[in-house]
């Protein structure tokens, strides 16, 4: 349970430093515009993502189990952080995060970070292409510049709507996203440890500023956004508002557990170390703690942001530190410049978020699985998509476990009636 910052100070010498501090400003650049992004497309506002990218991702780096992961507000939460707050407001999903990082630390002492190796993988392969799916769809609008008065939760419902709203297309605010995407594609590819998705985002937002486009930026949606951190304080608790959020708790609670440890473990591999999950699941619990009294967002590792940090070079936790650091010194010298983004392209960054989120490259290794996992993935998919997130992740995993005892030949006990 020791945080890894604790042992990698140890060692700590000048070149780690130098390491650390180049990679931390260049995931912050990185972290930066997703931040907002996900903050704006899971119903909330924009300054909610910095809030949440500068808070946990201090606190996950200074008591994470890993060496080199980030954390942050991430996509795989839009989903669920959209529902809660149409359901129950804002209030309601600071005190559902809230409750969420008291249960991952109630989890981490304990010690059920490996509990997570149970859950199977065509669950999390399917509710992530699920997901990405809904997340994809929910930036159809401010790509295409639509007009809709009101874009419903329901995935149906979201798809008639900008059906509906078809005749409402922008073609600026098209050509601003298409063109986005198309330059982060290019970056990646050409200038891989560039941080190209705040070039990408930036360059064309200038552009709507330099020529006065007709497209929505942050600051015409939603005014200036603040300099500085909100004051900490506790969201309106009370045991019908704790019964009413509790379901909403534990699936925030399961996908900060599970996309923290799936990031810790990647970055494992590209670094060759070994993370300490129960280690990590106390820093995501004070992470999300920390996170709802400042009125952020749930937060996780963030598995895109973990590798940029390690392709950038950093050695140990200050990396995440520097990251956090970097974000608010840009909050407090550059809030009005982050109002020029314009919306049509946070919408083509999400959507290649997405897009890579779902990892396409694994899709054709998934029709080489056996029937059964192949069906629990598409079953799962489907219920993210169409049903509930909570009843996709529930099903899921029931129903993977019963196919992995079957898998192993366990008997059904014999049972029958106590004599009495």
């Amino acid at each position: 349970m020791t945080p890894k910052i604790l042992t990698t100070l140890r060692t700590y010498d000048r070149h780690q430093l130098s390491s650390d501090l180049v990679a931390g400003v260049t995931v912050a650049m990185v972290a930066l515009p997703l931040s907002i992004a996900i903050a704006i497309a899971s119903g909330a506002t924009p300054e909610k993502g910095l809030i949440t990218a500068i808070v946990a991702g201090l606190l996950i780096s200074l008591l994470g189990g890993s060496r080199v992961q980030i954390g942050g507000p991430t996509g795989a939460f839009i989903v669920v952080v959209f529902g809660v707050i149409h359901q129950h407001g804002y209030d309601g999903l600071v005190l559902a995060t809230l409750m969420a990082g008291v249960i991952m630390l109630v989890a981490g002492f304990l010690r059920a970070g490996s509990l997570v190796a149970y859950v199977p993988e065509p669950v999390i392969n399917g509710f992530t292409i699920g997901i990405a799916a809904i997340i994809a769809i929910s930036q159809i609008k401010d790509l295409l510049g639509l007009t809709a008065a009101q874009v419903p939760a329901e995935f149906i419902g979201k798809v008639e709507t900008l059906w509906s709203a078809r005749d409402t297309l922008s073609w600026p605010a098209l050509l601003i996203g298409l063109s986005t995407m198309a330059l982060i594609t290019l970056l990646r590819r050409l200038a891989p440890r560039l941080p190209g998705l705040i070039v990408a985002v930036a360059l064309t937002s200038a552009c709507v500023a330099w020529a006065n486009l007709p497209v929505d930026t942050i600051f015409s949606r939603f005014g200036p956004l603040p300099s500085t951190l909100p004051v900490p304080g506790f969201p309106d608790i009370s045991f019908a508002r704790l019964s009413e959020l509790l379901p909403s708790a534990f699936v925030i609670a399961f996908l900060a557990g599970v996309e923290s440890l799936l990031s810790a473990a990647v970055a494992d591999r590209m670094i060759g170390g070994h993370y300490r999950p129960n280690a990590e699941i106390l820093a995501q619990g004070a992470a999300n703690i920390g996170s709802a009294l400042f009125g952020g967002l749930p937060a996780t590792g963030a598995i895109a942001r973990t590798a940029t940090n390690v392709r950038a070079g950093g050695k140990t936790p200050v990396a995440g530190i520097v990251h956090a650091l970097t974000i608010l010194l840009v909050m407090m010298v550059a809030a009005p410049l982050a109002g020029y983004l314009a919306m049509p392209a946070l919408a083509g960054l999400l959507i290649l978020t997405a897009w890579n989120m779902s990892e396409p490259h694994k899709w054709r290794g998934y029709m080489r699985e056996r029937v059964s996992d192949r069906i629990l993935l598409l079953l799962t998919m489907f219920l993210t998509v169409f049903a509930d997130l909570t009843v996709a992740i529930g099903v899921g995993v029931a129903i993977g476990l019963a196919l992995r005892l079957r898998r192993r030949n366990i008997p059904p006990t014999d049972w029958s009636t106590p004599d009495r």
